[in-house]
């Protein structure tokens, strides 16, 4: 396996949806705690990314074994079987990087406090299961909810837990502040998995993969699309007015242009190889220009 096939399987390419609500908790928690952890939160920040490898290669190795036949999916669209990869070295990536990464994180809870042991086990339990099972949660209308939730706001959670555990309170007041500011990475997430399914429905269908959009239909699920857009945006007005974030962070609006742009795209047409790179482009230019902005502030 070379470099470029391996970056492909485990999806480098949207590692963006872990780091950068990763980098948002990092910037809150000097923000409103005046307290980081470097060592204790690049040490999480590893096991993170491990484990995000490992959930990105078992959803492709559960669409590989899933995907039905009458159609050329396991030939050419599944890198597993388009490149012909070995189902037993796979089984085994997947081992050593779940393996190694709950091994880092209970450690890691050993030092910081056991609500980190329990966070963490909900997002590996939502990881593994996210594609594995007889009923994945991908292949529910919970796909969306899941995925924006447990990357979004148990990311930075996780993040401000671990650089703030001497002073955290775990009050309703802590973490909604925490789910104010997480509520647009968590909307533009829940986004990217929307539009994936959006694009994918036709083959989803065929696969027995009944998600949010088989229920919504394609008209509905585009009208969320946009709500969800517009909520990320009132989360970002909303958590500089409760004094959450620093001002800075309303240059955020700088980005509605492009967002809009990238948006009409998507909306005109929902193809795969053409307009799903909307939806990417959106997380990561929105999510970038919190953190870039939150970060100014703190500058400042």
């Amino acid at each position: 396996m070379n470099r470029e096939i391996f970056f492909e399987l485990v999806e480098l390419k949207a590692k963006t949806a872990s780091i950068l609500p990763f980098l948002l908790g990092l910037c809150f928690s000097w923000y409103h705690y005046r307290q980081v952890h470097v060592l204790y939160v690049l040490i999480y920040f590893v096991a993170m990314i491990v484990f995000n490898m490992a959930v990105d290669i078992l959803d492709n190795y559960n669409d590989y074994l899933h995907a039905k036949e009458g159609h050329d999916y396991k030939e050419k669209t599944n890198i597993i079987g388009r490149e012909r990869l070995s189902l037993s070295m796979i089984r085994q990536w997947i081992q050593w990087m779940v393996c190694s990464s709950a091994v880092i994180g209970i450690l890691l809870s050993a030092v910081v406090g056991w609500p980190l042991l329990w966070m963490g086990i909900y997002c590996y339990l939502v990881g593994i299961f996210y594609s594995s099972g007889p009923r994945p949660l991908s292949s529910l209308p919970l796909g969306e909810f899941f995925s924006g939730f447990t990357m979004g706001f148990m990311i930075l959670l996780i993040c401000v837990y671990i650089n703030t555990f001497e002073v955290f309170q775990w009050t309703g007041e802590s973490l909604f502040n925490v789910f104010v500011i997480a509520l647009p990475n968590m909307c533009l997430i829940a986004n990217l998995m929307l539009a994936n399914n959006i694009c994918d429905l036709d083959e989803d269908e065929r696969n027995h993969r009944f998600t949010l959009v088989h229920y919504l239909g394609r008209k509905k699920s585009l009208t969320l699309f946009v709500l969800l857009l517009l909520i990320a945006l009132s989360a970002v007005f909303y958590s500089v007015i409760a004094g959450l974030a620093p001002m800075t962070l309303l240059l955020t609006v700088v980005v509605i242009p492009f967002v809009w742009k990238e948006t009409c795209g998507f909306l005109k047409e929902q193809i795969k190889s053409k307009t799903f790179s909307c939806a990417v482009k959106i997380l990561a230019v929105g999510a970038f220009a919190q953190v870039f902005f939150f970060a100014l502030g703190l500058w400042l």
